[in-house]
């Protein structure tokens, strides 16, 4: 049996004050010996119909600033209360904290101490954590991720790697917001579980190219949603340019960030849906 799987988990209070349940926090070791938590929401009263990985991007699970500077932001907050009123439950891996950082956005690719190595033995290592757990339904895990956790959910599902290929627990299907693409598709990224690519058609950040590029290649499903940015689920906020990514279309330029309601609707109806047939 995995070494990380004899976690203990500890209650605690709920980390984004209006939440739909209180979350518990766990702590297990990564594949690569990492010991890191994970915030586990679980729907009050009965059993979960699934369970759902859900990957942060590269600005980790909290907000850095406003009212809810340190608690979970909005985007996985607002995920994390839909998933447990759809009576799923939702665990969320911090890969940065435990590795001593805040964020990797403002950072050059190249020079992150974090890397998709790293988030594909922290993605393995949870769902194996999750499959392992007395509330767990057999066959019914997914994994998710956004952006930077979005590459990750491409690392941890490709069939090249031997660590995925000998992984005890599988996901039903994997779904990726907003990934970077360009490194797993000239790479030959090769799909080991259903995969669905939620794109921003205006994305300057991951733009969305290389991903339908390597949708088509793998045989994926993909999405592009007109008119939408990076982090176009946001459920607050407005479209903006930050100006302190030095990545992206144009480097030293900054991206473009934000919302959009009408994209975030029709990506979670087909979230809701793929869910449904992944778990029956």
């Amino acid at each position: 049996m995995f070494k990380g799987l004899a976690a203990l988990l500890v209650c605690v209070t709920a980390v984004g004050g209006s939440s739909a349940a209180a979350p518990q926090v766990a702590s297990y070791l990564s594949h690569d010996g990492t010991l890191i938590k994970a915030w586990v929401y679980l729907p009050p009263g009965a059993l979960p119909r699934g369970s759902v990985v859900a990957l942060h991007g590269c600005g980790g699970l909290y907000a850095s600033q406003g009212a809810r500077k340190g608690l979970f932001n909005a985007r996985h907050q607002a995920m994390a209360d839909w998933l447990v009123g759809q009576s799923y439950a939702a665990v969320f891996p911090d890969s940065l904290s435990p590795r001593g950082e805040a964020e990797l956005c403002t950072q050059k690719i190249g020079t992150r101490r974090i890397d998709q190595t790293q988030r594909r033995a922290d993605a393995l290592a949870t769902l194996a954590w999750v499959a392992a757990q007395p509330w767990a339904v057999d066959g019914k895990l997914a994994l998710l991720g956004w952006s930077h956790g979005g590459s990750a959910v491409l690392a941890a599902t490709d069939l090249s790697r031997a660590e995925v290929r000998s992984q005890v627990a599988p996901p039903a299907l994997a779904v990726a917001f907003y990934p970077g693409c360009a490194a797993a598709l000239k790479a030959g990224y090769r799909r080991a579980v259903p995969l669905v690519l939620m794109l921003g058609e205006k994305d300057d950040w991951t733009p969305p190219g290389p991903c339908v590029e390597l949708g088509m290649a793998a045989g994926a499903e993909v999405n592009v949603y007109a008119g939408s940015y990076h982090d176009f689920d946001n459920p607050v906020g407005e479209v903006r340019l930050r100006k302190d990514v030095p990545n992206g279309v144009h480097p030293g330029q900054g991206v473009h960030v934000g919302s959009n309601p009408a994209a975030r609707e029709q990506a979670f109806a087909r979230l809701l849906v793929l869910l449904q047939q992944a778990f029956r």
